[in-house]
């Protein structure tokens, strides 16, 4: 990867809430419904209590913070509202965001890779949502290697099976 992932800290919450807003900017643009709570300053607490956790990671390249994901092993309310209660050792990505100077140069299917590989020993699956009608979306996740394993309610859900 051109670049590194790290843990993100507490003093890039505000640059990491732009960088999703600017995606959220993106997705309506393009008219996604998605992420459109960002907007609003939706999950703005969530966001920083998950840096504060050690649960969300920036990728940088020449000190500029390119991109962001949030991984929990943990099943959050959207979680279980998502997948239901599960037992399986399960790593949830959240607010997968690359940059819009970024997209498209392969830093998002690196970055799932990097993630495959971090928690490989640790979790049997790697599991996400995503809106069901963004198809480049899912398209991209299906060439990451996860496999669509359902939908709940406008909600597609993706797990990969880790080794």
């Amino acid at each position: 990867m051109n670049g590194r992932i790290r843990l993100a800290r507490s003093e890039e919450t505000e640059q990491i809430r732009q960088l999703l807003k600017e995606i959220a900017k993106w997705f309506q643009t393009n008219a996604i419904n998605q992420w459109s709570y960002l907007l609003e300053g939706g999950d703005y607490a969530e966001i920083h209590r998950a840096i504060l956790n050690n649960e969300t990671y920036v990728l940088e390249k020449d000190n500029e913070i390119i991109g962001t994901f949030t991984v929990s092993t943990k099943q959050s309310d959207w979680d279980l509202e998502i997948w239901g209660e599960s037992n399986d050792p399960s790593i949830y990505i959240h607010r997968l965001a690359m940059g819009l100077n970024h997209k498209g140069n392969g830093v998002g299917m690196e970055t799932l890779q990097w993630i495959a590989g971090h928690f490989a020993g640790c979790v049997k699956y790697l599991r996400l949502d995503c809106v069901a009608h963004n198809q480049k979306l899912n398209q991209f996740y299906q060439n990451c290697g996860f496999t669509l394993i359902g939908q709940m309610g406008d909600f597609n859900k993706y797990q990969k099976l880790l080794n």
